[in-house]
């Protein structure tokens, strides 16, 4: 039997030496300030056990992983709709302009900033900007079933300081027709939608309905259909670390998301949801010691969707 406490405590002993490795994303002045030696493992099962190892349960910037339950909200408002335009991988980084400009305003995926942005607009719709963040909350709570998941204010105003690309991005879709709201609504929602804290913790417990087909596993309540559960898996197979999500296919094998605060939620499909965070990132915006830690996760489970 699968002992999954030894395993990740030995997944975290032997990448002790690679710890502080990377990049914290100094871009953003409040991600700057954040530890790059903290490290965290956290593991939630169909069956409600949770092992965690390291800095599991210290709250971080979630990030561009807020997008999956912001994707999974506006589904929810508008349907299958959603998927008509933004499903392929856009193979260029999370913030590019170049790619929008070519393909006329319209932005590759949900998991890239672009869509993203346009994803809060459509939640903005008949609210006010507080009222559509307090939705979003109120949502990453009820999936990590603890209502001590809340928004980090310095991190949200951070973002809104320096966010000048995701300015420029909002307002080069708003001249296509793609943003129905004024831009700084909009991206209010946003920035602040991207500010939400979690452990490692919570967010495998967030995670553990898209493990199971879309239905919370305890208390049996349907989150979305099992269809809509293996489209948005789909999505972050293929979408979910941007322009190096085709290698972590290759090495892990999950759908996962990535947030640039250094957390990554991986969805093992009817087994579990895996949750790891550490700030130091890659050159694509991904955490370098949470891949690695998935990737023996995944080889020492078999838990990789493409077998074991």
């Amino acid at each position: 039997m699968l002992d999954l406490q030894q395993l990740i405590n030995g997944v975290y002993d032997d990448l002790q030496s690679s710890v502080g490795q990377g990049r914290v994303a100094d871009y953003i002045p409040e991600l700057a300030k954040v530890d790059p030696r903290k490290f965290g493992i956290a593991v939630t099962t169909l069956d409600g056990e949770t092992v965690s190892v390291g800095d599991a349960d210290e709250s971080f910037s979630i990030q561009s992983i807020s997008k999956v339950f912001a994707l999974t909200l506006a589904l929810g408002k508008i349907g299958d709709g959603l998927w008509r335009v933004g499903r392929e991988p856009s193979g260029t980084a999370f913030n590019s302009i170049i790619q929008l400009e070519q393909e006329q305003g319209l932005p590759r995926n949900p998991f890239i900033n672009a869509r993203a942005i346009v994803v809060a607009d459509i939640l903005l719709a008949g609210h006010k900007p507080r009222e559509a963040i307090g939705e979003i909350l109120r949502f990453s709570r009820f999936v990590a079933n603890d209502e001590t998941v809340s928004i980090d204010p310095d991190v949200a105003r951070s973002e809104q300081a320096t966010g000048f690309r995701n300015v420029a991005l909002a307002n080069y879709m708003r001249s296509f027709g793609n943003i129905k709201h004024p831009t700084e609504l909009t991206l209010g929602v946003y920035f602040h939608q991207c500010a939400i804290e979690m452990s490692c913790r919570q967010l495998s417990h967030a995670g553990v309905f898209l493990a199971n087909g879309g239905r919370d596993p305890h208390t049996l309540q349907s989150i979305v259909s099992h269809e809509r559960a293996r489209r948005i898996n789909a999505l972050m197979l293929t979408c979910g670390h941007y322009d190096g999500s085709g290698d972590f296919a290759f090495r892990v094998g999950l759908p996962g998301k990535s947030g640039v605060g250094g957390g990554i939620m991986a969805i093992a499909p009817g087994r579990a949801s895996i949750a790891v965070w550490s700030p130091g990132l890659n050159a694509q915006g991904n955490s370098m010691l949470g891949t690695r830690a998935l990737e023996l996760i995944a080889q020492r489970t078999g838990w990789s969707v493409f077998g074991p």
